[in-house]
């Protein structure tokens, strides 16, 4: 694929990231606190499914593994809400399949080619490991909602998901202005100032109570 064929690839998922942000933003100005639409959790999902594709064509394992942390939790917000059983269920095990799919496709004559991702002359080792820290990070913030959401058994954004986010996508521009790499500034750059925003929102409701 070219270049530019890519960064479409990458520049969709970030315009679906980006659009769930400002929806679910919209909907909690709204409501004047953080609200979690089922909409936000379909976007996350078709999103993370083509940054996955991104990170794979741009040979960036920090995308990559980012994705990947986060995408089967996405489902289970899914499952939450009662809408993942909406969805058509030879979809639905298309998506349970796809990281493995592509897993096994990244296979070479039976060996995964291990230098392309850990070994790559575009992204020296400590630049890896930066990127990959930044990403987990960022998605811890993933599991910590996905622990929430279980106790409460309802899907819910809490306040340190959004702590999280906004630590998590400053690094991450960070990385994106080293790599050089417009599809992760674009989308991060947007992102941080809601996560701010429903920092605030979140704290206004708590003393509000």
């Amino acid at each position: 694929m070219s270049n530019w064929e890519v960064y479409a690839v990458g520049f969709t998922a970030q315009i679906l990231f980006s659009s769930r942000l400002l929806m679910q933003w919209i909907l909690s100005e709204k409501q004047k606190r953080v609200i979690t639409p089922s909409l936000f959790w379909k976007l996350s999902l078709f999103a993370s499914f083509l940054l996955f594709v991104y990170g794979y064509l741009r040979e960036d394992f920090s995308i990559m593994l980012g994705q990947a942390v986060t995408y089967f939790i996405y489902i289970r917000n899914l499952q939450l809400q009662g809408e993942w059983q909406k969805i058509p269920g030879l979809f639905r095990w298309f998506l349970y399949l796809f990281p493995v799919l592509l897993t096994i496709y990244s296979y070479n004559n039976g060996t995964y080619d291990v230098q392309k991702l850990f070994f790559n002359e575009e992204i020296p080792l400590w630049l890896l490991i930066m990127g990959s820290a930044a990403q987990l990070i960022f998605n811890l913030r993933f599991f910590y909602q996905w622990i929430y959401s279980e106790r409460l058994k309802e899907s819910v954004l809490p306040l340190g998901f959004w702590l999280l986010s906004l630590v998590g996508a400053l690094l991450i521009l960070s990385y994106a202005i080293i790599r050089r790499d417009p599809v992760l500034f674009v989308g991060h750059v947007l992102g941080s100032f809601i996560y701010a925003r429903n920092i605030f929102l979140s704290r206004k409701s708590t003393s509000e109570e």
